[in-house]
């Protein structure tokens, strides 16, 4: 065995060692009930493993194949459809929203109505919010937006007149707000497509990626893992149409919802699908070879597109397209390289490229919050770089 192979060999070596322990501690702890973590190294396998259990009342074990209910890990899915859609010429990201949708015309508070772009769709910029980003009585919940993860019977016609009888939060273009922005951004992929969103995102992305096991619908259910939420001394069973409190704030949460036919395709949210069908994507973009979008879109999700203020993902990250970019590791606390792309899912994922490491990174679990922002995603992201 040459030294690089040699060198190769030990260090998926100490990764196996460092997260099958990192896992087992938060299996053995209850934080998490299951996890299925990917991760590529320089487009080679570095680490995949299903842990724990797919659903803890029928005591059925994770598997490498497990569906997820995928929550915010859509958004990228759905960023990749809307460049796709720009470098053919079908949209301009500084299209005005209004030119695709007519009825989406939200005001200012002082009654004015401002031009909002395909843009600041995508990079949360367009004045938008989320119900869970409110604080009592708001307007989201005055009006009954659906986050994409709480069951409705709106569909997206619906969904845009109600948010446009609600005042934007900023001008678009001089604030950041995570918010529904790419669910109205999945309206208007509808509008240029001619084509309802599930169709539109399978055309432009998840059909030519391979990705077949990644819809708005699960048609295997048996695959189907069971969410849960944090609770002590172990994750309880969410049922019906659940809450689970997040920094104080109660996020609800249906996975019933992705059989409801009648729910609107959540871009923002509203997606289920496999560790595996996610890392293709994301190793496509980290190498730039993606039969979906060319070299200049690919990077353009890496480069800051809107400065958050520490709002996106906290200090030292801002936004590129599609997830957070990091710009100061240092003041980010974090073993990643600057230039990294990462973002979560609500219903317990968390996910990032970093290319100047050669590294993507996977890690789904049945447990909200836990593995979005508990221990468990960082004690993972520690344990990579340690091994590296």
């Amino acid at each position: 065995m040459d030294a690089t192979r040699q060198g190769r060999s030990e260090r998926r070596t100490r990764l196996k060692a460092e997260l099958d322990r990192v896992i087992a501690e938060a299996l053995d702890e209850q934080r998490i009930v299951g996890t299925v973590v990917e991760i590529l190294i320089d487009g080679e396998p570095g680490y995949r493993h299903a842990a724990g259990l797919a659903e803890r009342e029928a005591d059925r074990p994770m598997t490498e194949d497990s569906i997820f209910l995928l929550s915010s890990v859509a958004k990228p899915i759905v960023t990749v459809a809307a460049l796709n859609l720009a470098q053919s010429g079908t949209i301009g990201l500084d299209d005005i929203v209004s030119e695709w949708l007519p009825a989406f015309r939200p005001q200012l508070p002082d009654g004015s109505e401002p031009r909002i772009t395909l843009r600041q769709l995508l990079t949360h910029s367009a004045g938008l919010s989320y119900v869970f980003m409110e604080r009592g009585d708001g307007p989201y919940r005055r009006h009954a937006i659906s986050s994409g993860l709480d069951d409705t019977d709106d569909d997206l016609t619906a969904l845009i007149g109600k948010l446009t009888a609600i005042p934007l939060s900023y001008p678009p273009g001089h604030g950041w707000g995570y918010s529904m922005s790419l669910d109205v951004l999945g309206a208007v992929i509808e509008e240029a497509t001619g084509s309802k969103l599930p169709e539109a995102i399978a055309t432009l992305v998840t059909r030519p990626m391979g990705m077949n096991d990644t819809d708005f619908s699960v048609t295997d259910t048996r695959r189907l893992v069971v969410h849960y939420g944090d609770a002590s001394p172990r994750p309880r069973l969410l049922v019906g149409d659940d809450a689970v409190p997040f920094f104080g704030n109660p996020v609800r949460l249906s996975p019933g919802r992705i059989f409801n036919p009648r729910a609107f395709p959540s871009g923002g949210a509203g997606m289920a699908g496999t560790a595996g069908d996610v890392i293709r994507l994301l190793e496509s973009l980290r190498t730039g070879h993606s039969p979906v979008l060319d070299a200049a879109s690919t990077r353009s999700m890496f480069d800051i597109q809107a400065r958050t203020g520490g709002l996106a993902a906290g200090a030292g990250w801002e936004f590129g397209f599609g997830g957070a970019v990091l710009v100061e590791p240092e003041m980010a606390g974090t073993p990643q390289s600057r230039g990294t792309l990462q973002w979560d899912g609500a219903y317990g994922h968390k996910w990032f490229i970093d290319p100047a490491r050669g590294l993507t990174v996977v890690a789904l679990t049945n447990t909200a919050f836990e593995g979005m922002n508990g221990r468990f995603p960082d004690d993972l992201r520690d344990a990579i770089y340690r091994s590296l």
